[in-house]
């Protein structure tokens, strides 16, 4: 190897061309296979970037470069030679030197740029089409990058060279050349596509940027470019059509983007955006002329849909059409257009990757066909969807037809009350009349979980539709959605529950399901049948008439009292005993039992009847699989059933007391379970004698459903629990993000102006070195989730009153950092380094995983660079190769020897690997006992002023006595819930939150007051003890966590809180198992209702 790799230089000395050339290939070769070719990429720098050579071999030799890592001494040289290569005669090879502009680091780009600005300029006056392509190619790719929009805030020459490059890019688009005009079309749209999905302070080329002044420069820029395009939008679009046809699909998003932002009026904003003075000067066109551009735009593109044979092009121009169909004064027909074209790629053999965004992109944009087409789509889409092999795909699609049906339910049924005729078909039982999608619904086990995700997504999809509707202040693809939703609901508050009674209708069989022990989507139906049972209280009976009761009321009532019944007699087909114990629940709370025929009382079809039966079913059941479905839980839930249930009515109480007499005789019950018996047998017994009084033992029904998906601890790794988890989840994902979507910043700022309150503050740095060091260094870092990246913004000042010619900055990583490349370490080279003149540099890395990490500074300044003093250098060459040692001795005397200074580590708090985790506190204290990993420890701070003193004072602010814990509302923490109890000064506080890398953490701190022993003359102070628990879903989390307590505590509370070790402090820990536990808590709720029951029946006899 080392004999080709010497063979390879040999060559590159050379000054044949047809040498180099080859030389070139064969290092790209060796490159490709893996080899480490930084010795010959070095040559290639030398020999032939610096150096006069062919066009060919400049291009090869940058090939090389992007291939390889250089180090920043030859990033010095090829930014030289790419100065010489602007004056070489031949364009070619200034077109090859342009090309590597892209590749250069941004911390070398700027200086380059302003250097080079005229030669840029002059390349795009050039007669040579190679070189007209590659400036607008690369100036493309380079202008639209963060980085460079960050340079030109600091420097207006930059900024008005860069925005006149955005012009002559534009003007490109009509270039004579089709190369040139097709490349302008894709820089262009790669501006506006930067623009739109643009989240402020994010990638900036490769690094994180806290500015957000480069929104308005950006805006600039697109605002330009938008009225340019539309001004000249017929000349555009006849240069697309002589275009190679290939190449026509690059023409088209920019052609439509700028149309429609004129159209929608977006452009305003953007050019308010801006901030620029000439933003009054622009004429307005009216809103004729602007539907007119949008059909011209719209018949330029539509013979594309049905005469191209090319699966891209169709989809580019389907989708972009679709877009347009959402301007006002758009028309259904060019979405049905669209949406045909589109979904006739389905069965293309091409196309058969990309099916998951044929799919997005219909039912994305449902809501704007007509009624019939929707309807009639519905069917064929969920057979689409359900091949999807995307879960997160699949799950949003869902939400979208889920949406989309219960729009068209509502808006069908608003316009029969409006006295218009009838559509067929949009009733949500539709959905479900494809014989797959039935049989699915219908039989008892299937091998995909498809059933359970519709049927969750229906039933979630229903919850949304009863809150209220999120503001929309911007009238975009989402407009009309919510319009036909507000048409339905605007007209009285229960109008939701139509469409959600016929789901719970057409998805009744699901209670019949056998999962495999999953149990979410059941649950999550029996939620919803629980919910409009209590809207419709069903356990009043049927309303009538004169009860002022309207005719639609009195048809929904009968139509829930027919499917309770109908439950009723599914009782018996029930596969899962957790879910028989719920459906019992779920019936018996809300069922009419008086309504019940006494004279059926003997009947063992009896509603009353079959529900006591199932009662007797889940108490003795002796299966093998009822111990490990965990059985206590079962029993546990009948038995509130049958002590609810009996207390309502005689009957009942009758059957159900000879039950649990049963039971309680039975070996099978417990301990716990026999003390329950026998207090629930007293409240029977207490309602029956005292039915005269009508408040007796009766509960009145709270339209809660109290059970969940979330098994105990001891399940939590089963994989039905698991995949229990990760449906919910996904579900409720895709259902947040199309009901309540979190607005990008981009769109606040559309919607909401340049509020100062949407800009954030750049964070506060920390000096990592001492006060005596030569050269001062201070670091901030910016974070961002969403790509698990953190980048590390450096000052580096000249404390001496030397300038220093070079000074290298290096970082290296511990804990799970790493380099994007795989380096070990990063160096920045920094020159020139003027006294107390501040220089700025930084380095981006990734997380892998969540665990305490670190970036280590070493500064090395070479006082003797560049001043040719020669030092001396001892070392051992004896072994080395004598080439290699020609190298060291002539290298050591430049540089001189280094000044090492290593600063402190930077370290990255814990709590910035975490995202805050909206969850409400009922599904926050469901969950919480399900969490298998627990770590607790106690905490304390001082505050000023007594408990009582504290809250007295502070009776509406903000309490005194939580100063300690004020700074965790900045961190990334959800607020579950608080109690705050004033009268003792104490607290319970609950937070949740989400590892980058998707584990759950949630937190709960309890606060109690104690005097301070050491109490000063001056203001009484009072000492607050703090029980922090934490319980996660991954035992590396909370392992991470507790390897450093007071670490964790001043990243939670920025130092507020100082760890008291366990042997000072109690611990709540318990040493029993999590069954011993449940079993112990069980005892002690039974016996304190017992004693309470026992202490009412004293005071009533006295």
């Amino acid at each position: 190897m080392d004999i080709l790799f010497a063979q390879i230089q040999a060559d590159l000395r050379s000054n044949d061309a047809l040498r180099q050339s080859g030389a070139l290939l064969q290092a790209l070769q060796q490159s490709a296979a893996g080899r480490d070719i930084a010795v010959i990429a070095k040559s290639a720098v030398e020999e032939i970037v610096a150096a006069p050579a062919s066009a060919v071999c400049k291009k090869l030799a940058f090939d090389l470069i992007r291939s390889t890592r250089l180090t920043p001494d030859l990033w010095d040289t090829v930014c030289s030679g790419i100065r010489n290569d602007f004056h070489f005669p031949d364009p070619d090879v200034t077109a090859a030197a342009v090309s590597i502009l892209a590749a250069i680091p941004s911390y070398r780009l700027a200086k380059l740029i302003a250097e080079c600005n005229k030669e840029i300029s002059d390349c795009f006056d050039s007669p040579s089409d190679n070189l007209r392509f590659s400036i607008t190619e690369t100036l493309g790719c380079v202008l639209a990058r963060d980085d460079l929009v960050t340079l030109c805030e600091n420097n207006v020459n930059l900024l008005d060279r860069v925005s006149g490059w955005w012009g002559r890019i534009g003007a490109n688009m009509l270039d004579r050349s089709d190369a040139v005009s097709k490349v302008a079309f894709e820089s262009v749209g790669r501006l506006f596509q930067e623009f739109t999905t643009k989240r402020m302070s994010k990638l900036a080329g490769d690094k994180l940027v806290d500015s957000e002044n480069s929104l308005a420069i950006r805006s600039n820029w697109v605002s330009s470019m938008v009225d340019f395009v539309w001004k000249k939008r017929s000349s555009l679009m006849a240069r697309s059509l002589i275009l190679p046809v290939e190449n026509f699909r690059t023409t088209v998003f920019p052609i439509v983007y700028s149309v429609k932002a004129v159209a929608s009026g977006s452009v305003e904003v953007i050019r308010k955006l801006s901030k620029s003075s000439n933003s009054g000067g622009s004429e307005v066109d009216s809103n004729a002329e602007k539907l007119v551009g949008v059909s011209d735009v719209v018949t330029h593109l539509a013979p594309f849909l049905v005469s191209s044979l090319e699966p891209a092009l169709i989809y580019e121009v389907g989708i972009n059409m679709l877009y347009l169909a959402d301007v006002p004064g758009g028309k259904t027909e060019w979405a049905s257009q669209s949406i045909i074209a589109i979904l006739t790629l389905w069965d293309r053999q091409e196309f058969a990757s990309a099916r998951e965004s044929i799919v997005r992109a219909v039912v994305t944009n449902l809501h704007l066909l007509d009624l019939n087409m929707q309807v009639s789509l519905f069917k064929r889409l969920l057979l689409m969807v359900r091949n999807l092999r995307a879960e997160s795909d699949r799950m949003h699609a869902l939400a979208c037809i889920c949406r989309t049906a219960l729009c068209v339910d509502l808006f069908a049924k608003e316009s029969v009350r409006r006295g218009q005729k009838p559509v067929a078909g949009t009733d949500i039982a539709s959905l479900f009349e494809d014989a797959r999608v039935n049989d699915d619904l219908n039989s008892i086990t299937s091998k995909s979980i498809f059933r359970e995700e519709l049927v969750a997504s229906l039933v979630e999809s229903c919850f949304q539709l009863s809150l209220p509707l999120p503001e929309q202040k911007n009238s975009g693809m989402e407009s009309r959605v919510i319009g036909a939703l507000a048409y339905g609901t605007g007209y009285g508050a229960l109008n939701w529950t139509e469409p959600s009674l016929e789901v719970v209708e057409v998805c009744r069989p699901c209670v019949k399901w056998d999962c495999d022990g999953r149990t979410y989507a059941i649950d999550c139906y029996l939620k919803l049948l629980v919910r409009l049972c209590y809207i419709y209280d069903t356990r009043g009976g049927v309303k009538r008439v004169k009860d002022g009761a309207s005719q639609d009321q009195i048809l929904n009532e009968t139509r829930l009292q027919n499917l309770q019944r109908e439950l009723v007699r599914d009782l018996r087909e029930v596969n899962t005993p957790r879910i028989l114990a719920r459906l019992i629940w779920a019936i018996a709370e809300h069922i009419d039992i008086e309504g019940l025929d006494p004279l059926l009382a003997d009947d063992p079809d009896d509603p009353l009847n079959v529900i006591v039966s199932n009662i007797h079913k889940v108490l003795f059941n002796v299966d093998s699989t009822a111990e490990t479905t965990n059985r206590v839980q079962d029993v546990q839930a009948v038995l509130i059933s049958a002590q609810r249930l009996g207390s309502r009515h005689p009957r009942a109480g009758q059957l159900l007391t000879k039950e649990l007499e049963e039971f309680r005789n039975n070996p099978l019950a417990d301990s716990v379970s026999k003390h329950q018996c026998r207090l629930i047998l007293q409240r029977i017994k207490y309602a029956s004698s005292h039915h005269e009084s009508r408040w007796a033992g009766v509960t009145a029904a709270r339209g809660d459903y109290p059970f969940s998906h979330h098994k105990l601890t001891v399940q939590f790794y089963e994989a039905s629990a698991a995949q229990d988890r990760k449906l919910e989840g996904l579900v409720h994902k895709a259902i947040l993000e199309l009901w309540r979507p979190d607005p990008s910043e981009l769109t606040l700022l559309l919607t909401k102006g340049l509020d100062s309150t949407l800009l954030k503050v750049p964070p506060t740095a920390i000096t990592l070195t001492g006060s005596s060091d030569p050269c001062y260094v201070e670091g901030y870092h910016l974070a961002d989730s969403s790509d698990g990246r953190i980048t590390l913004h450096l000052k580096v000042l000249n404390l001496t009153e030397l300038e220093l010619n070079r000074v290298d900055v290096r970082v290296g990583l511990s804990g799970a950092l790493y380099y994007m490349d795989g380096s070990s370490q990063a160096v920045r080279q920094l020159r020139n380094l003027v006294s107390q003149d501040p220089v700025l540099c930084s380095v981006t890395v990734g997380v892998s995983h969540f665990e305490r990490c670190a970036l280590w500074v070493q500064v090395l300044y070479y006082p003797f660079y560049g001043s040719g003093a020669v030092g001396d250098y001892e070392g051992d060459y004896a072994e080395e190769d004598p080439q290699i040692m020609r190298q060291k001795r002539s290298l050591r005397p430049e540089l001189g020897e280094p000044v090492i200074l290593r600063c402190q580590p930077y370290k990255i708090p814990l709590t910035e690997l975490l995202l805050p985790h909206q969850i409400s506190p009922v599904e926050f204290f469901r969950l919480w006992p399900s969490l298998p990993a627990v770590v607790e420890y106690t905490g304390t701070y001082t505050y000023e002023g007594s408990g009582f003193k504290a809250t007295a004072a502070q009776q509406y602010g903000a309490s005194p006595f939580l100063s300690g814990l004020k700074s965790l509302s900045s961190k990334p923490f959800h607020k579950v819930c608080s109690h705050i109890i004033r009268t003792v000064a104490g607290f319970q506080l609950c937070y949740a939150a989400k590892t980058w890398h998707g584990g759950f953490l949630g937190m709960m701190i309890f606060g109690a007051s104690e005097v301070s022993r050491n109490v000063d003359l001056g203001d009484e102070t009072t000492t607050m003890m703090c029980k922090f628990v934490v319980r996660a879903s991954d035992a590396s989390i909370t392992k991470e966590i507790g390897s450093d307590l007071q670490g964790w505590l001043d990243d939670l509370t920025d130092g507020g809180v100082e760890y008291m070790p366990e042997d000072e402090g109690p611990s709540t820990l318990s040493k029993l198992t999590a069954e011993e536990a449940e079993h112990q808590a069980l005892q002690a709720a039974v016996l304190q209702e017992w004693h309470m029951l026992c202490k009412d029946r004293s005071t009533e006899v006295n």
